[in-house]
């Protein structure tokens, strides 16, 4: 047996173990439905009416931006699942199997992956009773979704690595939520970069979150309500759809190398 299939049956073994955790624990999944629907719901209904003048346009706006936060919010998921591991000593256990030192982080974040898909679904759902509509092609839709995946397998990483450096779950818990959010809101997610000062301007356009929010609006063709409509003219901006897969791509280049270094260090103690 090959390497390669060798890792991947490792890792279809962990991902399973992982998602059984979640079928005996359906409370894990609280966080991936129910907080999207209370960002939708509280920014469609209770800010969305002080934000530009048309109040369904900005919901379908809103929409891009809530699945991109969603699915970075996730990761802090991940880091909880790896620090809670690494604390129970299942990371010891996994150690003394034969089996591939990846396939314990693969495991992770493809279940984790899998979570990020459901949430998605739900969030949709209530997109579409809320106003949110998809007016582009159903290739363009499909390409969004996938985007939208890849951005949350990409950020599953990062959320490996934080887990693992955290330690324990008490410090995962702070570790893995506090730097989303200036990731989140210093973006396009809720409101137009334009509306930014200089600096934060300048962050929000080359934020990987702005890149996918734009992306996925782009090609689901949802429009831009009144103050909102006006785009940067930066190359993010005019180039989302690529720039969202190329960062993706570039988080997951930097950080499945170190989350798996990571790993190796954290398993050899």
């Amino acid at each position: 047996m090959s390497v390669i299939t060798a890792g991947a049956r490792d890792s279809s073994v962990v991902t399973w173990r992982n998602l059984m955790n979640v079928r005996r624990q359906p409370d894990l999944l609280l966080g991936a439905t129910v907080q999207p629907i209370m960002f939708v719901l509280l920014f469609a209904f209770v800010f969305g009416g002080s934000i530009g003048d048309n109040p369904d346009a900005y919901r379908e706006f809103l929409m891009g931006g809530i699945f991109a936060q969603t699915v970075a919010f996730n990761s802090a998921y991940t880091t909880l699942g790896m620090a809670a591991d690494l604390e129970k000593g299942v990371i010891d256990r996994f150690r003394s199997l034969p089996m591939s030192r990846g396939a314990v982080l693969f495991g992770r974040t493809t279940a984790d992956l899998a979570v990020s898909a459901l949430g998605l679904l739900v969030m949709s759902i209530c997109g579409l009773l809320v106003g949110w509509r998809i007016r582009g092609s159903f290739l363009d839709a499909v390409l969004a979704y996938a985007i939208l995946l890849l951005f949350s397998f990409a950020m599953s990483w990062v959320g490996a690595f934080v887990g693992m450096a955290s330690g324990n779950v008490q410090v995962a818990q702070s570790a893995g939520f506090i730097w989303m959010f200036p990731l989140t809101f210093v973006s396009s997610a809720f409101v137009s970069a334009n509306a930014m000062p200089g600096p934060l301007k300048v962050i929000a356009n080359w934020n990987p979150v702005t890149a996918v929010a734009d992306a996925v609006r782009d090609l689901f063709g949802n429009p831009r309500p009144g103050i909102l409509q006006a785009t940067s003219d930066s190359w993010p901006a005019q180039h989302s759809v690529l720039w969202s897969i190329v960062s993706c791509l570039a988080i997951l280049a930097i950080f499945a190398p170190i989350a798996v270094a990571k790993y190796r260090k954290v398993a050899s103690k």
